[in-house]
């Protein structure tokens, strides 16, 4: 884990850069990069090729990477059967780890073990999950991240409904101190409307990775 933890505030909004979309062949450096263009998470995508039709990284390239950063790593598991690998994502270096909802047939089961791990619990869901499928778990939460495409890829398009989603999820957990993060074609473009619809945390790849300025554009994010 970082030497620091995630901490809410209801009044700030973070950008975490998922490496999905940096440069592969010299992550540590842009991690480093991201910490100096004062980046707040490092969103890290980890697939299967069985939930998501791609594959990427799995906890021996983020335990080679926690030593690059001491930002909290935002790990965000679109796999199968997630429950057989939180220790081994925790042991790499997570300090937040995020499951889909469709993915965990005992979603409550499965949240309580990433707190009891030590690392912050997330659920994610699919652009056509109903917001529903958390009602019951609000209590085991730490952070809900709402996909604004569907997962498997970077550079892809933002799915306009899901500003009507964020809105949703936001009246649902009310004055909890639960993390509601954004995944998917968010830009200095859009950002100001997922930030409106009740987005604190704002994933962004290709946005950050491909911008001449980075350190502006991480700005423009944060609004």
């Amino acid at each position: 884990m970082s030497a620091f933890s995630p901490v809410y505030n209801a009044h700030q909004t973070l950008v975490a850069p998922s490496i999905l979309s940096a440069d592969f062949a010299k992550l540590g450096e842009e991690l480093q990069r991201l910490e100096a263009a004062q980046a707040d998470w490092i969103h890290v995508d980890v697939m299967d090729g069985m939930f998501v039709p791609n594959l990427t990284l799995g906890p021996p390239i983020i335990k080679a990477l926690r030593k690059h950063s001491t930002l909290p790593f935002d790990v965000h598991l679109m796999i199968e059967q997630p429950d057989r690998y939180l220790a081994d994502f925790r042991d790499a270096g997570a300090d937040v780890i995020t499951v889909h909802a469709e993915a965990c047939p005992h979603l409550h089961r499965t949240l309580s073990e990433i707190r009891r791990l030590g690392c912050k619990a997330g659920v994610s869901l699919n652009p056509a999950t109903p917001v529903s499928a958390i009602e019951n778990v609000l209590d085991a939460l730490d952070l809900v991240l709402v996909m604004s495409v569907n997962p498997g890829f970077g550079g892809q398009t933002f799915i306009p409904q899901s500003l009507n989603k964020l809105a949703q999820v936001k009246a649902l957990i009310a004055e909890r101190p639960i993390f509601l993060e954004v995944d998917g074609g968010v830009s200095p473009k859009n950002a100001a409307e997922v930030r409106a619809a009740g987005a604190n945390v704002i994933v962004a790849g290709s946005a950050v990775f491909k911008a001449e300025d980075m350190p502006a554009t991480i700005q423009a994010l944060k609004g």
